[in-house]
């Protein structure tokens, strides 16, 4: 079995189908700003400003030199790309409907290496022989606090995640359980487990990989303007409001039930209004030009309720800017569309051509 030269940045584009870039050049002033500005756009929000994670629904660190060093480019790649399932990290690529291209991308992951001015680790490739029964009790006696009892993720990323498992070798997932992340809650098993016990957990957690592969969905087209108002001649609603500000999930569900007039905003990225948004829902992410957010929202009596999935982080910035130019019949769906979900409440999905709204 061969050993795979992990060069995060400096590495053959053999292991970089997606991405048709030298990786290894420096990047120039221009460049280190461009990226530093979607960054600080489409990034930050959860991300933290300066890449220190945690600023919004537990997103990890992104300044972790034990993770940048060992995290090739595709699993970086696919990942921006394709987000993760089942928690609020969407596909920023253009062909989920997101607004980068693969340039945009490959220009993110090559700043973030040279932010940390990372040095590469060589991981080996090599399969990692344990028994994955004996892993799973291991996992659940020491991981699931943080990554959930299904790998989920709690506090911490998914390590059930399909795209997640399909990029990470067996070796990067030993490197976190040995060595830990720094800059994140992740600390190192290295003292506290053998190192067969540590082979182990990575053989319960390659058992629930069922394998994934980059697939571009069919884009809808987003609502006209003249889409934005569900029930555009029914009686406006009446909701409780915690906070001033926070719309219980059952009284935007009654609301519609009940035909009353009223705009809701999804302000996640597009991919995921693409994938899954409550009907009606106009998308409206939280990265859009501010300048731009308002056009065609009336300013009148009609309400408008935002969601996301943090499940405040991305809506309250798009109410907060327009309770800021003076829109007062507005809120925020308080449970977020995961716990949406989870409550069975109605969702619809899209399905022909996108007019990507990325500016």
């Amino acid at each position: 079995m061969f050993k795979r030269k992990i060069f995060v940045f400096t590495l053959s584009l053999i292991f970089l189908p997606f991405c048709r870039a030298d990786l290894s050049l420096t990047l120039d002033q221009n460049e280190m700003a461009k990226a530093n500005s979607m960054y600080q756009r489409y990034c930050s929000l959860c991300h933290g400003k300066d890449r220190e994670g945690y600023a919004a629904d537990h997103a990890p660190s992104l300044r972790s030199k034990s993770m940048l060093s060992t995290a090739y480019p595709q699993m970086l790649f696919d990942s921006i790309s394709w987000g993760r399932v089942n928690s609020p990290m969407d596909g920023y690529s253009e062909q989920t409907g997101g607004p980068l291209t693969d340039s945009d991308i490959i220009l993110l992951i090559r700043w973030l290496a040279q932010k940390e001015n990372i040095t590469p680790i060589d991981l080996d490739e090599s399969p990692i022989s344990g028994d994955a029964s004996k892993g799973k009790k291991i996992f659940s006696k020491n991981c699931t606090n943080c990554h959930g009892t299904q790998g989920q993720g709690i506090t911490a990323p998914a390590l059930g995640d399909q795209l997640f498992l399909s990029s990470a070798t067996d070796s990067y997932l030993k490197h976190a359980i040995v060595n830990g992340r720094d800059g994140t809650p992740m600390q190192s098993f290295d003292e506290t487990m053998q190192d067969h016990d540590i082979n182990d957990v990575v053989a319960y957690l390659r058992s629930q990989a069922s394998g994934w592969s980059a697939k571009p969905r069919q884009l809808a087209k987003w609502p006209n303007p003249n889409e934005y108002i569900i029930n555009p001649t029914g009686e406006s609603p009446q909701f409780t409001l915690r906070e001033g500000r926070y719309v219980p999930a059952r009284e935007v569900e009654k609301a519609l039930i009940d035909k009353k007039k009223i705009i809701i905003l999804d302000t996640r990225p597009g991919s995921a209004w693409q994938r899954i948004h409550i009907p009606g829902a106009v998308p409206m992410p939280y990265y859009r030009d501010k300048s731009k957010i308002t056009e065609d929202l009336p300013n009148d009596d009609t309400w408008i309720i935002a969601y996301c999935a943090c499940p405040h982080a991305a809506s309250d910035s798009v109410i907060n800017h327009l309770r800021s130019l003076g829109y007062k019949n507005t809120g925020v769906i308080d449970e977020g569309i995961l716990k949406w979900i989870e409550m069975g409440l109605p969702v619809v999905a899209g399905k022909d051509k996108i007019n990507n709204m990325s500016e």
